[in-house]
């Protein structure tokens, strides 16, 4: 847990668990974890928003369903600061930038459009290198809108995918150095549905987030 009051819980999810239960399945997810939890206390667990199943890092949940309803307007209206960190394949032409692309869901993959395609919905990302690494490039990000897969369909689409992501990029499977998709919710920022005031959460990186980098970072050059 990282966070937690009356109305809201935050809590760490860790890679592989899903955001929600998955249907038909009997495997735990993190609204069932958080759920069994708050029952002690008499209190519910309320879904927010999600992150992948195979990511990591903060995910929100609400007390009340009052609480739920004010926090989902928030993220529908795109106003809470998500933020990621990343290892994507390569070494990115900007160190700066902001990735524009058009999606339309198909199944269970987003596939690219032209902007002009009536169906398609916009995705919009920024992005800042915060170090280079061998034969890749660890990224912070900062959500601008919120699609499915949003961040592993926009920087594969460009050439540089996340590692770790099989789904987008098949070839990844052979990735022998994280066991899943390189990319953590490192922080939240958001309006608290009953004080008002500005909440901001972070997350640490987790370990084999931390060696993945480890293993791809230089060598340090003899002084």
């Amino acid at each position: 847990m990282l966070y937690e009051d009356d109305a809201v819980m935050a809590v760490d999810k860790p890679p592989g668990l899903p955001a929600v239960p998955i249907e038909g399945a009997t495997s735990p997810s993190a609204w069932s974890v958080v759920s069994a939890a708050l029952r002690l206390s008499r209190q519910r667990a309320f879904v927010v928003h999600r992150i992948d199943r195979f990511s990591s890092g903060i995910l929100l949940f609400a007390k009340t369903e009052a609480d739920r309803d004010t926090l989902v307007r928030q993220f529908l209206a795109h106003t809470p600061v998500r933020e990621y960190l990343a290892v994507v394949r390569g070494r990115l032409a900007a160190g700066e930038g902001t990735l524009v692309h058009h999606f339309r869901r198909e199944g269970m993959f987003q596939k690219l459009r032209p902007e002009s395609d009536p169906t398609a919905a916009r995705a919009e990302l920024r992005y800042s290198v915060e170090r280079p690494l061998l034969g890749a490039s660890l990224v912070r990000l900062r959500l601008v809108t919120g699609l499915q897969n949003q961040i592993r369909a926009q920087f594969s689409a460009i050439g540089h995918p996340v590692i770790g992501d099989r789904k987008y990029h098949p070839a990844e499977s052979n990735e022998g150095l994280i066991n899943r998709v390189a990319l953590h919710a490192v922080r939240l920022g958001f309006v608290h549905p009953r004080s008002g005031k500005s909440v901001s959460i972070e997350s640490r990186l987790p370990a084999d987030f931390q060696r993945l980098v480890q293993k791809l970072s230089p060598p340090a050059r003899a002084r």
